[in-house]
Protein backbone atom coordinates (compact mmCIF):
# COMPACT_ATOMS: atom_id res chain seq x y z
CA UNK A 1 0.00 0.00 0.00
CA UNK A 2 1.49 3.38 -1.16
CA UNK A 3 2.92 6.34 1.72
CA UNK A 4 0.16 8.99 2.75
CA UNK A 5 1.19 12.31 4.31
CA UNK A 6 -0.35 11.59 7.81
CA UNK A 7 -2.96 13.84 8.27
CA UNK A 8 -4.36 15.35 12.04
CA UNK A 9 -7.41 12.90 12.53
CA UNK A 10 -10.71 14.17 12.28
CA UNK A 11 -13.68 12.64 13.87
CA UNK A 12 -15.93 10.10 11.79
CA UNK A 13 -18.56 13.15 10.75
CA UNK A 14 -20.22 13.03 6.90
CA UNK A 15 -23.22 14.23 5.62
CA UNK A 16 -25.11 11.48 6.81
CA UNK A 17 -26.36 11.09 10.20
CA UNK A 18 -24.76 8.39 11.85
CA UNK A 19 -27.43 5.68 12.89
CA UNK A 20 -26.17 2.74 15.30
CA UNK A 21 -27.32 -0.58 14.39
CA UNK A 22 -29.49 -0.79 17.64
CA UNK A 23 -31.30 2.49 16.12
CA UNK A 24 -31.70 0.15 12.52
CA UNK A 25 -33.50 -2.85 14.65
CA UNK A 26 -35.71 -0.60 16.23
CA UNK A 27 -36.83 0.97 13.12
CA UNK A 28 -37.46 -2.17 11.36
CA UNK A 29 -39.84 -3.42 14.45
CA UNK A 30 -41.68 -0.63 15.42
CA UNK A 31 -41.95 0.81 11.75
CA UNK A 32 -45.12 -0.73 10.59
CA UNK A 33 -48.59 0.66 10.95
CA UNK A 34 -49.64 -2.96 12.63
CA UNK A 35 -46.89 -2.83 15.91
CA UNK A 36 -48.69 -0.70 17.69
CA UNK A 37 -52.75 -1.86 17.96
CA UNK A 38 -50.57 -5.61 18.38
CA UNK A 39 -48.67 -4.50 21.32
CA UNK A 40 -52.38 -3.14 22.68
CA UNK A 41 -54.03 -6.56 22.13
CA UNK A 42 -50.97 -8.59 23.20
CA UNK A 43 -50.84 -6.79 26.33
CA UNK A 44 -54.46 -5.97 27.64
CA UNK A 45 -54.69 -9.70 26.60
CA UNK A 46 -52.56 -10.95 28.99
CA UNK A 47 -53.31 -8.70 31.72
CA UNK A 48 -57.05 -9.99 30.82
CA UNK A 49 -55.88 -13.31 31.67
CA UNK A 50 -53.79 -12.53 34.50
CA UNK A 51 -56.75 -10.74 36.42
CA UNK A 52 -59.22 -13.36 37.22
CA UNK A 53 -55.74 -14.95 39.26
CA UNK A 54 -55.22 -11.14 40.83
CA UNK A 55 -59.34 -10.85 41.72
CA UNK A 56 -58.29 -10.04 46.05
CA UNK A 57 -61.82 -11.14 47.76
CA UNK A 58 -61.70 -7.90 49.48
CA UNK A 59 -61.37 -5.43 47.02
CA UNK A 60 -64.24 -6.96 45.29
CA UNK A 61 -66.69 -7.25 47.90
CA UNK A 62 -66.14 -3.12 48.16
CA UNK A 63 -66.88 -2.84 44.32
CA UNK A 64 -70.14 -5.35 44.07
CA UNK A 65 -72.02 -2.08 43.62
CA UNK A 66 -70.20 -0.66 40.57
CA UNK A 67 -71.49 -3.82 38.54
CA UNK A 68 -73.82 -6.76 38.85
CA UNK A 69 -72.49 -8.92 41.14
CA UNK A 70 -74.25 -11.86 39.45
CA UNK A 71 -72.54 -13.52 36.36
CA UNK A 72 -74.97 -13.04 33.17
CA UNK A 73 -74.99 -9.19 34.27
CA UNK A 74 -71.02 -9.09 33.88
CA UNK A 75 -71.18 -11.52 30.85
CA UNK A 76 -73.82 -8.68 29.40
CA UNK A 77 -71.60 -5.98 30.17
CA UNK A 78 -68.69 -7.54 28.62
CA UNK A 79 -70.11 -8.03 25.94
CA UNK A 80 -72.25 -5.28 25.72
CA UNK A 81 -67.95 -2.92 25.72
CA UNK A 82 -66.88 -5.90 23.17
CA UNK A 83 -69.62 -5.03 20.64
CA UNK A 84 -68.97 -1.53 20.86
CA UNK A 85 -65.70 -1.77 20.90
CA UNK A 86 -65.52 -3.36 17.51
CA UNK A 87 -67.98 -0.82 15.77
CA UNK A 88 -66.10 1.82 16.65
CA UNK A 89 -62.76 0.31 15.53
CA UNK A 90 -64.74 -0.12 11.69
CA UNK A 91 -64.90 3.49 11.94
CA UNK A 92 -61.81 4.17 12.94
CA UNK A 93 -60.52 2.32 10.47
CA UNK A 94 -62.95 3.57 7.74
CA UNK A 95 -61.60 7.51 8.80
CA UNK A 96 -57.84 6.72 8.51
CA UNK A 97 -58.49 4.64 4.97
CA UNK A 98 -60.45 8.19 4.19
CA UNK A 99 -57.92 10.74 5.05
CA UNK A 100 -55.31 8.52 3.52
CA UNK A 101 -57.08 8.60 0.50
CA UNK A 102 -57.64 12.30 0.74
CA UNK A 103 -53.88 12.99 1.35
CA UNK A 104 -52.63 10.52 -1.51
CA UNK A 105 -54.92 12.35 -4.40
CA UNK A 106 -54.86 15.68 -3.04
CA UNK A 107 -51.05 16.30 -1.97
CA UNK A 108 -48.80 13.55 -2.67
CA UNK A 109 -48.36 9.71 -2.04
CA UNK A 110 -45.32 10.21 -0.99
CA UNK A 111 -46.43 12.14 2.34
CA UNK A 112 -48.67 8.43 3.52
CA UNK A 113 -46.08 7.71 5.07
CA UNK A 114 -46.26 10.36 7.70
CA UNK A 115 -50.04 9.39 8.54
CA UNK A 116 -48.91 6.22 8.58
CA UNK A 117 -46.43 6.93 11.22
CA UNK A 118 -49.35 8.76 13.46
CA UNK A 119 -48.84 7.77 16.32
CA UNK A 120 -52.37 9.16 17.63
CA UNK A 121 -54.12 7.23 15.01
CA UNK A 122 -51.78 3.79 15.99
CA UNK A 123 -52.61 4.25 19.58
CA UNK A 124 -56.69 5.10 18.88
CA UNK A 125 -56.86 2.02 17.01
CA UNK A 126 -54.83 -0.12 19.50
CA UNK A 127 -56.63 0.95 22.75
CA UNK A 128 -60.24 0.19 20.93
CA UNK A 129 -58.24 -3.33 19.59
CA UNK A 130 -57.22 -3.63 22.79
CA UNK A 131 -60.76 -3.05 24.53
CA UNK A 132 -62.35 -5.42 22.56
CA UNK A 133 -59.73 -7.97 22.95
CA UNK A 134 -59.96 -7.62 26.93
CA UNK A 135 -63.48 -7.81 27.22
CA UNK A 136 -63.28 -11.31 25.26
CA UNK A 137 -60.67 -12.76 27.40
CA UNK A 138 -62.12 -11.55 30.76
CA UNK A 139 -65.60 -13.35 29.55
CA UNK A 140 -64.05 -16.41 29.21
CA UNK A 141 -62.69 -16.20 32.95
CA UNK A 142 -66.47 -16.16 34.07
CA UNK A 143 -68.28 -19.16 35.09
CA UNK A 144 -71.81 -20.67 33.78
CA UNK A 145 -73.26 -20.24 37.28
CA UNK A 146 -74.60 -17.19 38.87
CA UNK A 147 -73.15 -18.49 42.47
CA UNK A 148 -69.89 -18.75 40.47
CA UNK A 149 -67.46 -15.32 41.93
CA UNK A 150 -67.33 -12.37 39.55
CA UNK A 151 -64.18 -9.93 38.68
CA UNK A 152 -65.02 -6.47 39.82
CA UNK A 153 -61.78 -5.36 39.38
CA UNK A 154 -61.15 -6.74 35.76
CA UNK A 155 -64.87 -5.31 35.48
CA UNK A 156 -63.67 -2.25 36.58
CA UNK A 157 -60.73 -2.31 34.40
CA UNK A 158 -62.97 -2.82 31.44
CA UNK A 159 -64.92 0.43 32.31
CA UNK A 160 -61.71 2.09 32.69
CA UNK A 161 -60.68 1.14 29.09
CA UNK A 162 -64.18 2.07 27.67
CA UNK A 163 -63.31 5.36 29.22
CA UNK A 164 -60.40 6.07 28.22
CA UNK A 165 -61.08 4.95 24.44
CA UNK A 166 -64.12 7.71 24.10
CA UNK A 167 -61.57 10.19 25.24
CA UNK A 168 -59.18 8.36 22.51
CA UNK A 169 -61.86 8.53 20.19
CA UNK A 170 -62.56 12.06 20.46
CA UNK A 171 -59.11 13.18 20.50
CA UNK A 172 -58.98 11.05 17.23
CA UNK A 173 -61.75 12.96 15.29
CA UNK A 174 -59.82 16.51 16.16
CA UNK A 175 -56.46 15.17 15.26
CA UNK A 176 -57.59 13.70 12.50
CA UNK A 177 -59.41 16.83 10.88
CA UNK A 178 -56.48 18.87 11.82
CA UNK A 179 -53.82 17.13 10.03
CA UNK A 180 -55.72 17.02 6.92
CA UNK A 181 -55.18 20.47 6.39
CA UNK A 182 -52.36 21.79 4.04
CA UNK A 183 -50.92 23.89 6.27
CA UNK A 184 -50.50 21.25 8.99
CA UNK A 185 -49.48 18.93 6.12
CA UNK A 186 -46.53 21.20 5.06
CA UNK A 187 -45.75 22.17 8.55
CA UNK A 188 -45.07 18.55 9.26
CA UNK A 189 -43.01 17.70 6.25
CA UNK A 190 -40.90 20.73 6.66
CA UNK A 191 -40.39 19.95 10.64
CA UNK A 192 -39.78 16.33 9.87
CA UNK A 193 -36.85 17.84 7.55
CA UNK A 194 -35.78 20.31 9.37
CA UNK A 195 -35.31 17.62 12.23
CA UNK A 196 -33.03 15.80 10.06
CA UNK A 197 -31.32 18.75 8.37
CA UNK A 198 -30.33 19.83 11.85
CA UNK A 199 -29.15 16.40 13.33
CA UNK A 200 -27.29 15.93 9.50
CA UNK A 201 -25.61 19.29 10.40
CA UNK A 202 -24.81 18.90 13.94
CA UNK A 203 -22.24 15.56 13.00
CA UNK A 204 -21.28 16.93 9.94
CA UNK A 205 -18.11 19.44 9.90
CA UNK A 206 -16.47 21.26 7.38
CA UNK A 207 -13.72 19.75 5.30
CA UNK A 208 -10.55 21.86 5.44
CA UNK A 209 -8.81 21.64 1.74
CA UNK A 210 -5.93 19.76 3.42
CA UNK A 211 -8.11 16.88 3.96
CA UNK A 212 -8.93 16.52 0.09
CA UNK A 213 -8.58 13.32 -1.46
CA UNK A 214 -5.49 12.98 -4.13
CA UNK A 215 -6.54 10.35 -6.58
CA UNK A 216 -3.00 9.81 -7.34
CA UNK A 217 -1.66 8.43 -3.99
CA UNK A 218 -4.60 5.75 -4.14
CA UNK A 219 -3.67 2.27 -4.50
CA UNK A 220 -2.44 1.13 -8.03
CA UNK A 221 -4.62 -1.87 -8.45
CA UNK A 222 -7.85 -2.25 -9.79
CA UNK A 223 -10.86 -1.34 -6.86
CA UNK A 224 -12.96 -4.21 -6.52
CA UNK A 225 -17.07 -3.41 -7.16
CA UNK A 226 -19.74 -4.50 -5.22
CA UNK A 227 -22.84 -5.02 -6.76
CA UNK A 228 -26.22 -4.23 -5.23
CA UNK A 229 -28.10 -7.60 -4.28
CA UNK A 230 -31.73 -6.35 -4.94
CA UNK A 231 -33.13 -3.12 -6.22
CA UNK A 232 -34.28 -0.57 -4.06
CA UNK A 233 -33.78 2.76 -2.84
CA UNK A 234 -30.92 4.06 -1.21
CA UNK A 235 -32.28 4.85 2.11
CA UNK A 236 -29.29 4.54 4.65
CA UNK A 237 -25.54 4.70 4.98
CA UNK A 238 -23.93 3.61 7.71
CA UNK A 239 -20.86 5.25 7.43
CA UNK A 240 -19.13 3.53 10.92
CA UNK A 241 -19.41 0.37 9.29
CA UNK A 242 -18.07 1.34 5.89
CA UNK A 243 -15.13 2.63 7.76
CA UNK A 244 -14.38 0.01 9.79
CA UNK A 245 -14.87 -2.40 7.10
CA UNK A 246 -11.96 0.09 4.79
CA UNK A 247 -9.72 -0.31 8.02
CA UNK A 248 -9.96 -4.06 8.39
CA UNK A 249 -8.79 -4.30 4.51
CA UNK A 250 -6.30 -1.00 4.84
CA UNK A 251 -7.89 0.72 1.91
CA UNK A 252 -10.79 2.96 1.14
CA UNK A 253 -14.72 2.44 0.27
CA UNK A 254 -15.90 5.02 -2.26
CA UNK A 255 -20.48 4.95 -2.55
CA UNK A 256 -20.95 5.74 -5.76
CA UNK A 257 -24.74 6.91 -5.54
CA UNK A 258 -26.52 9.64 -3.42
CA UNK A 259 -28.98 9.17 -1.11
CA UNK A 260 -32.18 8.39 -2.25
CA UNK A 261 -31.13 6.76 -5.74
CA UNK A 262 -32.83 3.87 -6.67
CA UNK A 263 -30.39 1.00 -7.29
CA UNK A 264 -30.94 -1.49 -9.71
CA UNK A 265 -29.85 -5.40 -8.32
CA UNK A 266 -26.40 -6.04 -9.80
CA UNK A 267 -25.16 -2.82 -10.77
CA UNK A 268 -22.32 -1.34 -8.97
CA UNK A 269 -23.26 0.23 -5.53
CA UNK A 270 -19.32 1.26 -4.09
CA UNK A 271 -16.16 0.67 -4.75
CA UNK A 272 -13.26 -0.99 -2.84
CA UNK A 273 -9.93 0.29 -2.77
CA UNK A 274 -8.05 -2.59 -1.37
CA UNK A 275 -5.02 -4.68 -2.11
CA UNK A 276 -4.42 -8.48 -2.00
CA UNK A 277 -8.84 -9.31 -1.65
CA UNK A 278 -8.85 -12.80 -2.21
CA UNK A 279 -11.83 -14.01 -3.01
CA UNK A 280 -13.12 -14.96 0.34
CA UNK A 281 -13.21 -11.66 1.55
CA UNK A 282 -14.35 -10.13 -1.56
CA UNK A 283 -17.25 -11.92 -0.53
CA UNK A 284 -17.26 -10.82 2.88
CA UNK A 285 -16.67 -7.33 1.88
CA UNK A 286 -19.76 -7.82 -0.58
CA UNK A 287 -21.85 -8.70 2.38
CA UNK A 288 -20.37 -6.33 4.75
CA UNK A 289 -20.72 -3.28 2.52
CA UNK A 290 -23.85 -4.53 1.21
CA UNK A 291 -25.31 -4.78 4.81
CA UNK A 292 -24.17 -1.05 5.62
CA UNK A 293 -25.93 0.29 1.92
CA UNK A 294 -29.84 -0.18 3.01
CA UNK A 295 -32.20 -0.19 -0.20
CA UNK A 296 -35.49 0.01 0.73
CA UNK A 297 -38.82 -0.29 -1.42
CA UNK A 298 -39.20 3.42 -0.94
CA UNK A 299 -37.60 6.52 0.60
CA UNK A 300 -38.09 7.88 3.87
CA UNK A 301 -36.58 11.18 5.94
CA UNK A 302 -34.03 8.87 8.03
CA UNK A 303 -30.76 10.42 6.42
CA UNK A 304 -32.14 11.46 2.90
CA UNK A 305 -33.10 15.35 3.83
CA UNK A 306 -33.87 15.39 -0.58
CA UNK A 307 -36.57 13.62 -0.05
CA UNK A 308 -38.32 16.00 2.26
CA UNK A 309 -37.78 18.70 -0.04
CA UNK A 310 -39.08 16.00 -2.74
CA UNK A 311 -42.11 16.15 -1.06
CA UNK A 312 -43.11 19.62 -0.62
CA UNK A 313 -41.97 20.05 -4.49
CA UNK A 314 -44.67 17.42 -4.76
CA UNK A 315 -47.22 19.42 -2.79
CA UNK A 316 -46.50 22.53 -5.01
CA UNK A 317 -46.86 20.74 -8.29
CA UNK A 318 -49.71 19.53 -7.81
CA UNK A 319 -51.17 22.31 -6.26
CA UNK A 320 -50.38 24.69 -9.72
CA UNK A 321 -52.00 21.38 -11.82
CA UNK A 322 -54.83 22.68 -14.08
CA UNK A 323 -57.22 20.49 -12.10
CA UNK A 324 -56.46 22.10 -9.29
CA UNK A 325 -54.62 25.31 -9.79
CA UNK A 326 -54.24 26.91 -5.98
CA UNK A 327 -50.87 28.34 -6.76
CA UNK A 328 -51.64 29.89 -3.18
CA UNK A 329 -50.44 26.54 -1.53
CA UNK A 330 -48.17 26.58 -3.87
CA UNK A 331 -46.49 29.55 -2.30
CA UNK A 332 -46.87 28.10 1.08
CA UNK A 333 -45.06 24.88 0.06
CA UNK A 334 -41.92 27.61 -1.32
CA UNK A 335 -42.05 29.64 1.73
CA UNK A 336 -41.42 25.82 3.91
CA UNK A 337 -38.31 25.34 0.87
CA UNK A 338 -37.39 28.91 1.53
CA UNK A 339 -36.89 28.23 5.30
CA UNK A 340 -34.73 25.18 4.70
CA UNK A 341 -32.77 26.22 2.68
CA UNK A 342 -31.34 28.70 4.01
CA UNK A 343 -30.69 26.86 6.84
CA UNK A 344 -28.50 24.90 4.24
CA UNK A 345 -27.29 28.16 2.51
CA UNK A 346 -25.41 29.76 6.24
CA UNK A 347 -23.78 26.66 6.95
CA UNK A 348 -20.31 25.65 5.06
CA UNK A 349 -20.29 22.56 2.53
CA UNK A 350 -19.63 19.32 4.89
CA UNK A 351 -16.91 17.31 3.59
CA UNK A 352 -17.58 13.29 1.84
CA UNK A 353 -14.33 12.05 3.11
CA UNK A 354 -14.07 10.05 6.40
CA UNK A 355 -11.47 9.20 8.00
CA UNK A 356 -10.05 6.91 10.28
CA UNK A 357 -9.04 7.85 13.92
CA UNK A 358 -5.20 7.98 12.55
CA UNK A 359 -6.36 10.53 9.83
CA UNK A 360 -6.19 8.31 6.80
CA UNK A 361 -9.27 8.30 4.32
CA UNK A 362 -11.96 5.48 4.54
CA UNK A 363 -15.05 6.02 3.16
CA UNK A 364 -15.78 8.66 -0.07
CA UNK A 365 -19.82 9.03 0.07
CA UNK A 366 -21.47 10.78 -2.68
CA UNK A 367 -23.41 13.83 -1.19
CA UNK A 368 -26.01 16.70 -2.74
CA UNK A 369 -24.45 19.90 -2.58
CA UNK A 370 -26.30 23.20 -1.84
CA UNK A 371 -26.88 23.75 -6.03
CA UNK A 372 -28.58 20.03 -6.14
CA UNK A 373 -30.76 21.07 -3.36
CA UNK A 374 -31.69 24.68 -5.01
CA UNK A 375 -31.79 22.63 -8.04
CA UNK A 376 -34.44 20.12 -6.62
CA UNK A 377 -36.65 23.29 -4.52
CA UNK A 378 -36.95 25.65 -7.74
CA UNK A 379 -36.78 24.03 -11.08
CA UNK A 380 -39.64 22.03 -11.23
CA UNK A 381 -42.25 24.55 -9.55
CA UNK A 382 -40.97 27.48 -11.60
CA UNK A 383 -41.63 25.58 -14.85
CA UNK A 384 -45.15 24.69 -13.82
CA UNK A 385 -45.54 28.01 -12.11
CA UNK A 386 -44.28 30.33 -14.76
CA UNK A 387 -47.91 31.10 -15.88
CA UNK A 388 -49.02 32.29 -12.53
CA UNK A 389 -48.72 35.55 -11.10
CA UNK A 390 -47.42 34.72 -7.50
CA UNK A 391 -45.02 31.99 -8.35
CA UNK A 392 -42.55 33.86 -10.08
CA UNK A 393 -42.32 36.35 -7.70
CA UNK A 394 -42.06 34.28 -5.08
CA UNK A 395 -39.01 32.06 -6.34
CA UNK A 396 -37.45 35.55 -7.09
CA UNK A 397 -38.11 36.83 -3.42
CA UNK A 398 -36.94 33.60 -2.12
CA UNK A 399 -33.87 33.82 -3.89
CA UNK A 400 -32.76 37.40 -2.98
CA UNK A 401 -33.13 36.50 0.11
CA UNK A 402 -31.07 33.69 0.01
CA UNK A 403 -28.09 35.37 -2.16
CA UNK A 404 -27.96 37.99 0.68
CA UNK A 405 -27.68 35.58 3.60
CA UNK A 406 -25.48 32.69 2.40
CA UNK A 407 -21.89 32.32 2.52
CA UNK A 408 -19.53 32.43 -0.05
CA UNK A 409 -19.43 29.05 -0.87
CA UNK A 410 -22.83 28.70 -1.77
CA UNK A 411 -23.26 32.39 -3.31
CA UNK A 412 -22.19 31.45 -7.06
CA UNK A 413 -24.49 28.91 -6.75
CA UNK A 414 -27.73 31.58 -6.06
CA UNK A 415 -26.63 33.72 -8.28
CA UNK A 416 -26.70 31.28 -11.10
CA UNK A 417 -30.00 29.99 -10.12
CA UNK A 418 -30.96 33.61 -10.13
CA UNK A 419 -29.66 34.49 -13.80
CA UNK A 420 -31.70 31.44 -14.93
CA UNK A 421 -35.11 32.15 -13.40
CA UNK A 422 -34.47 35.73 -14.80
CA UNK A 423 -33.85 33.73 -18.19
CA UNK A 424 -37.02 31.69 -18.29
CA UNK A 425 -39.12 34.48 -16.94
CA UNK A 426 -38.12 36.86 -20.24
CA UNK A 427 -38.43 33.60 -22.23
CA UNK A 428 -41.72 33.24 -20.88
CA UNK A 429 -43.32 36.52 -21.46
CA UNK A 430 -41.94 36.85 -25.27
CA UNK A 431 -43.76 33.36 -26.23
Amino acid sequence: MSTRARRTPTPLTGVEPAISPLARWWHRVTGPFWVVPVTWCVAVGVVGLAMPRLETAGLSDHLFFLFPSDVEGARSVLGAIASAMISVTGLVFSNTMVVLQLASSQYSPRVLRSFLDDRVTQHTLGLFTGSFVYALTLMRSLGGGNGDPVPQVGLVLAYLLVLAAVGMFLAFIHHITQAVGVTNVLQRTANETRDLLARTQDEARPSPASEAWDDDAAPSIRPHVVVADHSGYLDLVDVHHLVRVAHRHEGRVDVLHPLGTFVVEGSPVALVHAPELEAEARDQVDRSVCSALELAQERTLRQDVSFGLRRLVDIAERALSPGVNDPTTAVQAIDQLHDLLRRMAVVDPTSPHLHDEDGVLRLVTRPFSFGDYLDLAVDEVAHWGRDSIQIPRRLTAMLDELEAAAIPAHRDAVRAKQVELARDERGGAVS
